[in-house]
């Protein structure tokens, strides 16, 4: 890690605060995660919920009407939609087109571009799902959830603490992890400070969980365990193939992880190859 001048640390309630004040998440994607987190809502609830942002509902049509999914007729409601594709499928499609405006204008530091990230992103949640569905025993929308949202404390340190992120990235190396130089430089790292923010938003538990411990998912013992493991495995596999959150790939092979699935080696391996397809397949979910 490079010698730097150190900046006075932020002081992390603080700045939890200040973010979660001035609403950085988009209104529309609050409210759908409201919704879905209701056990007394359903397809009525979240097309209300959705319908507030006329671009969005347009956004989320296109996509159900996509190659990627196949349909044998025309979508043209989002109740329709939801009844063919699943509640929290139509959820998940809702909030990737409202986080991704958190990502807009591909602003850049040294290796790191929010496209990028962006792109990791929405790959981690396609990955996890894949491992979701091999496995048959995590609810795979809610694995997708969990990578789509687990790196959302980088691009929070990109908006609201700039000066130390870039800090951060002009002081990575290969023998030290993202984490450990956001820890000596800001005092805390990204999963820490997404992970706080998740709690202030309301974020259904195993996303949170995941954000938090996705790099360290032994810490983690609750119910959300799989799910954790699986946003971690798949971070790990988006990232060897070139596919960062912020340009070079730091990330340690999760072992335990992949035995806490109970995964082989050959398991990982066809767990790699068959991503590109996936990725390929489901490409109008970069765009939303």
């Amino acid at each position: 890690m490079t010698t730097v001048q150190k900046m006075e640390r932020p002081d992390l309630d603080r700045i939890c605060g200040r973010i979660y004040e001035i609403s950085t998440l988009p209104q529309v994607a609050a409210q759908v995660m409201e919704v879905a987190a209701s056990p007394r809502s359903g397809a009525l609830e979240l097309k209300e919920a959705m319908e507030v942002d006329a671009a969005l509902s347009s956004r989320v049509l296109r996509c159900v009407n996509s190659s990627a999914y196949a349909t044998s007729e025309r979508i043209t409601s989002l109740q329709h939609a939801v009844a063919f594709l699943g509640f929290k499928e139509v959820r998940n499609l809702a909030m990737t087109a409202s986080v991704s405006k958190l990502f807009t204008g591909d602003a850049g530091i040294g290796t790191y571009q929010r496209g990028a990230l962006w792109r990791h992103l929405v790959s981690v949640g396609i990955c996890g799902r894949l491992i979701a569905l091999r496995l048959k025993e995590v609810e795979p929308e809610e694995v997708f959830l969990a990578g789509l949202l687990h790196d959302i404390g980088i691009v929070l340190e990109d908006q609201y603490l700039n000066d130390h992120f870039t800090q951060v990235m002009e002081s990575l190396a290969d023998d030290h992890s993202l984490s450990e130089v956001e820890s000596e430089i800001i005092g805390f790292d990204h999963a820490r400070l997404g992970g706080k923010l998740a709690e202030a938003w309301r974020f259904p538990r195993p996303a949170t969980d995941a954000i938090l411990h996705h790099h360290d998912s032994t810490r983690h013992r609750g119910a959300s365990a799989a799910v954790v493991q699986c946003v971690e495995v798949a971070n790990y596999a988006c990232s060897v193939k070139g596919i960062t959150s912020i340009g070079r790939n730091l990330i340690r092979f999760p072992q335990a992880a992949i035995e806490g699935l109970s995964l082989t080696r050959s398991d990982f391996v066809a767990l790699v190859k068959d991503l590109d397809q996936e990725l390929s397949e489901k490409q109008d979910l970069f765009e939303l």
